[in-house]
């Protein structure tokens, strides 16, 4: 199963009237509403965020997670510290506009969002993935840097939780190399869920 979060793809909704906790919704309510029974949750970038909170709001039925490029805590630990005192108080009045390297047009960075996802960090308190992860990263990514994925393994308890890194690779971890890597890991989740259920 996959989604488009409201506000993006082919979802409708504003991005602009988004945050973190409504995505997360999103997710959760696709999931409640149209699976069953145990899930491998993959998520690349904000979507590795997304199901790090899943992963915590139905521990039940998470067996494994794939992160690729994880974000968790961006809004604060990216976006509001890097923010300068000029782009602080533009955020105060509403929005603030950032640069993309995906597009001529600013990313606009809301106010909410950054209120929001306050309520939303997972790297604050313990986080247990009692599960198969697999954490993959490129060393190229400029938008999430290794650092927070090595931030999220050594935060996170786990009985098996691997960091793969990626020398190279960028933020969109989609050339076929990255492509199957992201397979592989899949699989050997499955795997190893298989092989507990012998």
């Amino acid at each position: 199963m996959r989604l488009d979060y409201s506000g993006h793809g082919a979802s409708g909704g504003a991005f602009l009237d988004g945050a973190i906790g409504d995505w997360f919704e999103d997710a959760l309510a696709v999931i409640t509403g149209v699976t069953k029974g145990p899930l491998i949750l993959v998520g690349s970038s904000m979507g590795g965020w997304i199901a790090l909170l899943l992963a915590k709001a139905i521990p039940a039925r998470i067996v494994g997670l794939v992160g690729i490029a994880a974000a968790p805590d961006f809004t604060e630990d990216s976006m509001w510290a890097s923010f300068t005192p000029v782009q602080r108080a533009a955020l105060a009045a509403g929005q603030v506009e950032l640069p993309s390297d995906y597009s001529d047009a600013p990313y606009i960075i809301t106010r909410r969002l950054i209120e929001e996802g306050r309520n939303r960090l997972v790297l604050r308190a313990p986080l247990d993935l009692p599960f198969p992860v697999r954490l993959l990263q490129g060393t190229a990514d400029t938008d999430v840097p290794p650092a927070v994925a090595l931030r999220l393994l050594e935060h996170a308890s786990g009985p098996d939780i691997r960091l793969a890194l990626v020398k190279g690779a960028d933020h969109r971890f989609s050339t076929p190399a990255c492509l199957a890597m992201i397979t592989t890991s899949v699989s050997e989740v499955l795997e190893v869920n298989h092989a507990q259920l012998r």
